[in-house]
């Protein structure tokens, strides 16, 4: 049903200086793929085919990455590594790709709402490329998961997992009355709150389902939390409005955008699912 799916790419990934100096931070390798290759792979997997990046200044990496480099296959063709490509190669060959650039980095919504021309009037997922996620046991990934929602509950829905208190100052928080195991409709929303002030330790992940009138939402939604525009804000009118669901996930999630969450990713996709 949901065909779009658009990743907002334009950030400085500043944490990662200086190898983020001329390489995007999406570009960050784990062992022998980019994170927004996983990205991109996860949400293939739940029948995504249009992907929509919102970039910035110093990001054709990206762009080169998800198109046919005809001289390096020139170079390896008919040897052992062809093979390397085949994954890339099938994203290429079977899915859509499209740019358009956020000029100013102002917040994640600015950052959704640049992308309104890359999705139209449909309902989309949004995926931060540095928040790693594993699926859970049967293989279904997390945005796979919530497409399944989506089917039934027709509305926005965003993915949240528990964090200790004293991490809620990272994180959009919720608050909301729960429907089932796992599954909340959301009646508060806070930005990067302290511990204190947070409404529960349910933290919304970089995994989004969005309908189209969040558009509309963005645009009326005045500058919050650091002065940036955020979704968190428009998302809590749309709940105020109508329904906004958030899913407890099942799987694991690794924060790339934090040097240990990098490291534990590395380990972790060495470990399970390379194969060297």
């Amino acid at each position: 049903m949901i065909k779009n799916c658009l990743f907002p790419v334009a950030g400085y990934g500043t944490r990662f200086l200086p190898a983020t100096k001329a390489m995007p931070k999406e570009m960050l390798p784990l062992v022998n793929k980019p994170l927004v290759q996983y990205g991109v792979e996860e949400a293939q997997e739940a029948g995504m085919n249009n992907f929509g990046f919102v970039t910035g200044r110093g990001k054709r990496a990206i762009a080169d990455h998800f198109d046919i480099s005809y001289e390096l296959e020139h170079q390896i063709q008919g040897s052992g590594k062809e093979e390397l490509l085949s994954d890339i190669r099938g994203l290429i060959e079977n899915n859509t790709f499209s740019f358009t650039r956020q000029h100013q980095m102002k917040g994640l919504g600015h950052a959704i709402l640049s992308g309104k021309s890359l999705v139209g009037d449909n309902p989309f997922a949004v995926l931060l490329a540095d928040d790693l996620c594993v699926g859970d046991t049967a293989g279904n990934g997390v945005l796979k998961q919530m497409s399944e929602l989506y089917a039934q509950f027709r509305c926005s829905i965003v993915a949240i997992q528990e964090v200790p208190a004293d991490q809620t100052h990272k994180y959009g928080v919720i608050a909301g009355e729960s429907m089932k195991e796992g599954l909340y409709r959301i009646s508060d929303m806070v930005e990067k709150p302290a511990p204190e002030d947070a409404p529960s330790n349910l933290a919304i992940i970089g995994r989004y389902i969005l309908t189209p009138d969040i558009f509309e939402i963005i645009e009326s939604t005045p500058p919050g939390k650091n002065g940036e525009v955020q979704i968190t804000d428009a998302l809590l009118t749309q709940a105020k409005k109508g329904c906004v669901l958030a899913y407890k996930f099942k799987g694991q999630r690794f924060d790339c955008g934090s040097v240990d969450g990098f490291v534990d990713a590395t380990n972790y996709v060495y470990q399970n699912v390379y194969k060297g």
